[in-house]
């Protein structure tokens, strides 16, 4: 008499189709191949590394208040790490993107590897205006007059405020990080799903290329006729 099975949990569901989706050796891998020596795989962890640094002072700063980071010494050196990890964070990504790009990144089915880097760029940008115009400074006031404009000229200006300063550090400290890190994840993800994209394959040394097919020359005297 056979005993009656017991139905799964979504929970054991829910780890069988993760752990098939991202096995241990691909989510940790203990080796890499070869040609991740080169410098150009390197602009990735920069800018993952720069984005850490960012979180991190960012945080800080949103934790003590405009206050702290204007009239302390330790306030000052927090908001200038936080602002130059922004810099670092900018140049490392658009290396790596186009770094990327003219590997064609997107080969062997990770188009999506490399539409959730691009798409992470373009949320970056506005969560970089959205730091700037929350500053509580007279460069704060400049970018968001002018911001206002283009944003009044776009169609946009009534949903975004950048003039509001609530509006604003409400962007920047939680929803506009909190979308650009569930994007990293997600690539980062999907980058150990389909593993690092390899180089293009060169020639070998000592091919000779192919030849070019021969022309027939036309005889002496005898004009060029063009193919029928």
């Amino acid at each position: 008499m056979s005993t009656p099975t017991e139905p799964r949990m979504w929970t054991t569901r829910v780890r069988e189709r993760a752990v098939g989706a991202l096995p241990p050796e691909k989510l940790l891998p203990d080796s890499q191949p070869v040609y991740m020596a080169s410098w150009i795989y390197i602009f990735g962890v920069l800018t993952l590394t720069s984005l850490i640094v960012i979180i991190a002072s960012g945080s800080i700063l949103a934790l003590k208040g405009p206050g702290w980071w204007h009239f302390t010494g330790i306030g000052h050196f927090f908001n200038s790490v936080h602002l130059w990890s922004v810099e670092l964070f900018f140049f490392f990504m658009v290396i790596h993107l186009w770094g990327k790009y003219w590997m064609a990144a997107w080969r062997g089915g990770r188009a999506r590897v490399w539409m959730t880097g691009a798409v992470a760029f373009l949320v970056a940008v506005p969560c970089a205006l959205t730091g700037y115009v929350s500053q509580q400074n007279f460069d704060a006031q400049w970018i968001s007059t002018q911001a206002k404009d283009g944003l009044n000229a776009a169609g946009v200006g009534s949903f975004f405020n950048v003039t509001n300063f609530g509006q604003m550090y409400s962007y920047h400290v939680f929803l506009l990080p909190l979308a650009v890190v569930a994007i990293v994840i997600a690539h980062v993800l999907l980058v150990r799903k389909h593993g690092i994209v390899p180089p293009f394959e060169l020639p070998k040394a000592g091919a000779e290329p192919a030849a070019a097919p021969a022309v027939p020359s036309a005889a002496p005297g005898s004009s060029p006729k063009a193919p029928a």
